[in-house]
């Protein structure tokens, strides 16, 4: 009895050690993503687009790795202690960006399971970006520069999983296609609330 005590105990102290040590590294999303990498990838997946965005280092615990539901409950933390609308936003959009390539380098392992779980998991993340976004602007707050980093982010979304689907037996490749209509919509959505604010939105370079 005493020993699931300790060791429920141990495991949420090493959780809230985690989280509070990203915090304090990370005081804003902006500074986490300085880590940046370019994703690999053929011509015809797209790699020569000039996609004004990068995506995040995501670390070495990757969801393949016994530590990884720590740093999903730290994640999990990290927003619900979150208050500031705009902020939530920002990590949603930062946690998707690093479960996508996170996910890549998944398939790139041949861990096709894991790898879709993690795909999926950072698409609705992006999703959701979007739906905040819009409760955001119907309440008068500028998001504009939201709205700008949202639509590149889809677009690039899109680019790495076209990269994915040159990695994937072909029972799999119907799932990422499938997985390829959030970032469509996400940036349908973004691109949209840009033109109601009279911005230009960036350019699709895909056949979509």
């Amino acid at each position: 009895m005493w020993t699931k005590i300790l060791v429920f105990a141990m495991t949420l102290f090493v959780a809230f050690a985690i989280l509070f040590a990203s915090v304090l590294r990370t005081a804003s999303v902006r500074y986490e993503v300085n880590d940046r990498i370019t994703t690999q990838g053929t011509q015809d997946s797209g790699d020569n687009l000039n996609i004004n965005y990068f995506l995040p280092y995501p670390g070495r615990v990757l969801p393949d790795n016994p530590l990884w539901s720590l740093k999903a409950l730290r994640d999990r933390i990290w927003l619900l202690i979150t208050t500031n609308s705009m902020r939530r936003a920002e990590l949603k959009l930062l946690f998707a960006d690093k479960r996508l390539v996170s996910s890549q380098i998944l398939f790139q392992k041949g861990k096709m399971e894991e790898g879709l779980s993690t795909l999926t998991k950072a698409e609705k993340y992006l999703e959701e970006v979007g739906f905040d976004e819009e409760v955001m602007r119907k309440k008068g707050i500028d998001t504009t520069e939201l709205l700008s980093r949202l639509t590149n982010a889809s677009l690039k979304h899109y680019q790495v999983m076209q990269e994915i689907l040159e990695v994937v037996p072909e029972e799999v490749k119907p799932l990422i296609i499938q997985s390829q209509d959030y970032p469509k919509k996400s940036f349908e959505r973004g691109r949209n609330g840009l033109l109601e604010k009279g911005e230009t939105p960036p350019e699709n370079p895909f056949d979509w």
